[in-house]
């Protein structure tokens, strides 16, 4: 049903701008879904391919190069080919690198098939969210903005239960399932499914009208923008993106990074690669990646790391819907800010819950009285703070933050910058555990949460209600 803006022929498409918005952010399901499916696949992996730690951290962080190479490379390309044909191209990754996955017969062939579904989750992290940007009013763009964690997360809880009932039906995750094949393999070759519905789906859904205008297509803009916002605002929104482009008139290119007039890099592309790497360093993705692993070593059985798995996931979800209930009132800094100091905290108590842990004769470990179920409402909590702020608030704000000229060119540095971070996370996760071990790991992702706080005091600057035309760096 369309409503009406300003009157005239000025009229919001709310059902067309909903159904390219639940579209866009299938990407955000799928990004989750290829980067939570690792989760339950562990120990069929090390059975498989006899690997250790190192070799569980490299099989599990092959993904995360793919990643930083295809946020790099996407927001450059979202520029030259348009976004829309960007996420074409990460449903087809997505698609093949399930069937490789699942196929692999040796560790090197799995590290490939992760590096090219890598390529397709760095494409679909950086892109849906400023694509959503470019099409939605600036009055609702945040909440919009925000379904994107929120599908995130729903691929990654859908991993989850995925990978418990495979596992249970099977009797294990390295039990023969299906075709005589392992149950691992099909929580990888079940992906295939939701790849194919993102590639078909994106048929349907236009082209971001920002980026039409930047090449010379302004008919066409007008034509899309027509129909998300009415003839009236089409107008007047092409003359704003034209405008805000007038200054500088050249194809967008990394250099326009640099501010001309002090020769260093802008201060934006400061603000948004530390949103990037801090969303890493508070070290959410070792609960996501290796969840199922780190309950166990503190004395849960597989099969119920994988349910606390998907508790985890179900409360990030209802943190996300919080998020966009709340985020174009509260605004986006203060739910950073109270994020950064909710993370500190709970982090802190899973630490000092950790360093209690106990290890007995047969080698087998558990944290006594009480700790047990500390760490796990603390982990918990965590997942929240994190979920109603920087989770979706990093991809708003990198969505929308940057002005029109230079929005390809720093979305691929950040996002590059973001990948790396959640890289040196996630690899070196399972060598930590080892040695200096979990207290002091967890306790160095309190700290990093502490330091977001005071970064966010000092770099980030409100966005809330800003049309994109508006945005200086």
């Amino acid at each position: 049903m369309d409503m009406a803006l300003q009157g005239g022929q000025s009229r919001v498409n709310y059902a067309f701008i909903t159904l390219i918005v639940i579209v866009a952010t299938i990407g955000g399901f799928m990004f989750g879904y290829d980067s939570g499916v690792i989760n339950g696949t562990q120990n069929g992996l090390e059975s498989a391919f006899e690997l250790g730690s190192l070799g569980i951290g490299v099989n599990v962080g092959a993904i995360l190069v793919g990643s930083a190479i295809g946020a790099f490379g996407a927001g450059r390309l979202a520029d030259l080919i348009g976004r829309r044909n960007v996420m074409m191209w990460s449903a087809v990754l997505f698609l093949v690198s399930a069937i490789l996955a699942g196929a692999a017969g040796s560790s090197a062939v799995f590290i490939i098939a992760r590096i090219i579904g890598g390529l397709g989750v760095g494409a679909a992290s950086v892109i849906s969210p400023v694509y959503i940007s470019e099409v939605t009013p600036a009055s609702i763009r945040g909440r919009l903005s925000s379904v994107q964690q929120v599908m995130i997360i729903t691929g990654l809880t859908g991993a989850f239960v995925a990978n418990f009932a495979l596992a249970r039906l099977a009797g294990g995750s390295t039990a023969d399932f299906w075709l005589g094949y392992e149950a691992w393999r099909w929580m990888f070759w079940l992906q295939a499914i939701p790849a194919i519905i993102y590639f078909v789906a994106l048929l349907f859904i236009p082209e971001s009208p920002r980026y039409l205008v930047v090449k010379g297509r302004e008919e066409e803009a007008e034509r899309v923008l027509t129909r998300l916002f009415g003839r009236d605002e089409a107008v007047r929104k092409v003359g704003e993106i034209r405008q805000s482009l007038a200054a500088d008139q050249h194809k967008p290119r990394l250099s326009d990074l640099i501010d001309k007039t002090t020769g260093r890099i802008r201060p934006i592309l400061w603000a948004g690669i530390g949103l990037a790497i801090f969303q890493q360093f508070v070290g959410i993705n070792v609960v996501f990646y290796y969840g199922a692993v780190l309950w166990q070593a503190v004395g849960f059985s597989e099969d119920n790391a994988l349910q606390i798995n998907i508790l985890s996931g179900g409360l990030s979800i209802a943190a996300c819907l919080l998020t966009i209930a709340v985020v174009d009132k509260v605004g986006r800094k203060p739910l950073l800010l109270i994020g950064s100091a909710g993370m500190a905290v709970t982090l802190a108590v899973v630490a000092y819950s950790f360093s209690t842990a106990t290890t007995a004769a047969d080698g087998s470990v558990s944290l006594p009285g009480s700790f047990g179920l500390i760490a796990l409402i603390a982990a918990n909590l965590y997942v929240i703070f994190f979920n109603v702020s920087w989770g979706p608030i990093m991809w708003v704000m990198l969505g929308e933050m940057f002005p029109n000229q230079i929005r390809g060119s720093a979305l691929a540095v950040a996002g590059f910058a973001q990948w790396i971070a959640n890289a040196l996370i996630s690899v070196s996760f399972p060598t930590l555990v080892t040695w200096p071990g979990l207290a002091v790991t967890y306790l160095g992702y309190a700290i990093f949460a502490a330091i977001s706080f005071f970064f966010v005091r000092a770099m980030v600057h409100e966005t809330r209600g800003r049309e994109l035309e508006q945005m200086v760096g």
